[in-house]
């Protein structure tokens, strides 16, 4: 079902995408505006650890006792096991990059080791592996190709709405698509994203059989993260296990993750059955 729901909202991506090209310059346009789109997205792809890993300064983590959690989690989980770093943040967190589960690494912070229990770190590391075996890294690329290209043409509408074209009624025209095509696929890649967090979250309770133990992780992550947000890049919310970044009202529209509630509700069900 999981699958499902995420070829659909890819479907649907795409076909914002065609839709807006198409109406903004036909066929040669969209062909150009993802060629460029995922040009950039694959360098992004390829090179995703070291960005991410070079963003947030992680090290490589030196620590037996997580070690052997993440050796039997990859084992459980029939995968490579993955490289291991620490990121020195006071805030418990933790994340998962990588092209493919070969050449993958999970990073945990400082605020993760001293805060939280054995059973809620092994329940946040097999959700993170979780992403490295369900291939998120892939599905999140394959998304902001898509989106990237989308963005790119509402930036040709923009500036062809303010051109010589404005003065034949170009503007409104265009206005609408403008405004709404980059709305309407920022929202379905956020749908993506909140899909693929239940389901690493599903597959890391199956991986430990303990689906409380992350229940209680997220109970004082989401807590941390709400008392103390970090300063980052927003952009790389998605890859953290709770968004470590503050968020308003209208963030919370585009929130790339469910709400901790519904996580915790959904791993509690879980062990009643």
């Amino acid at each position: 079902m999981a699958i499902l729901r995420t070829t659909l909202l890819l479907g649907i991506l795409t076909a914002i995408l065609l839709g807006f090209g198409f109406l903004l310059g036909g066929t040669g346009g969209v062909a150009i505006a993802f060629g460029f789109a995922l040009l950039i997205n694959f360098v992004s792809y390829w090179f995703s650890d070291k960005i991410v890993l070079g963003i947030y300064r992680a090290q490589p983590l030196k620590d037996k006792k997580i070690e052997g959690m993440v050796q039997r989690i990859a084992k459980g989980a029939e995968i490579p096991v993955p490289k291991l770093y620490f990121v020195d943040l006071p805030v418990p967190n933790a994340f998962a990059t990588g092209r493919n589960p070969e050449h993958s690494a999970v990073a945990v912070t400082r605020g993760l080791k001293e805060l939280m229990n054995d059973e809620e770190i092994e329940g946040v590391l097999a959700h993170e592996l979780s992403h490295i075996k369900n291939r998120d890294t892939l599905v999140s690329t394959i998304a902001a190709t898509v989106g990237g290209a989308i963005s790119f043409l509402a930036n040709m509408a923009w500036w062809l709405s303010i051109g010589g074209d404005s003065r034949k009624g170009g503007f409104i025209y265009l206005l609408p698509l403008v405004i709404l095509a980059p709305i309407s696929a920022a929202l379905v890649q956020m749908a993506i994203s909140r899909g693929r967090e239940l389901q690493a979250d599903y597959t890391g309770a199956l991986i430990t059989k303990n689906p409380l133990g992350l229940a209680s992780a997220l109970q004082k992550l989401g807590a941390a993260a709400k008392a103390h947000p970090i300063k980052g890049n927003p952009a790389s919310a998605h890859l953290w296990i709770v968004n470590p970044f503050s968020a308003g009202w209208i963030a919370g529209l585009f929130s790339t993750h469910p709400p901790i509630e519904e996580r915790i509700r959904k791993l509690k069900e879980m062990k009643m059955r």
